[in-house]
């Protein structure tokens, strides 16, 4: 499991981004990449990461859930998911 600051410097970009996409998406627009080069540099949305909400897991991330694969796996199994069961044929 993740430390809480990960995941909080996680949510704390994604806020970033949220707030300076008009700025930015104007910026590149005009060409002034000098103005863009002063903005934060977690304003960008490629410094984002997707994180599993429960665990924080970086990697093995299911995006129609937002959480990882293990966490899915575990709720599945749980019935914690609902329309999801296990496969068998």
């Amino acid at each position: 499991m993740a430390k809480e600051g990960v995941k909080a410097r996680e949510v704390k970009r994604a806020r970033l981004v949220a707030k300076y996409a008009a700025k930015r998406e104007a910026l590149k627009a005009a060409g002034d990449y000098e103005a863009l080069d002063k903005l934060p540099k977690n304003a960008s949305p490629v410094r984002l990461h997707n994180r599993c909400k429960l665990t924080g897991r970086p990697r093995g991330y299911m995006r129609q859930f937002g959480i990882s694969r293990v966490t899915f796996r575990e709720m599945a199994l749980a019935g914690k998911i609902p329309g999801v069961k296990k496969a068998s044929w």
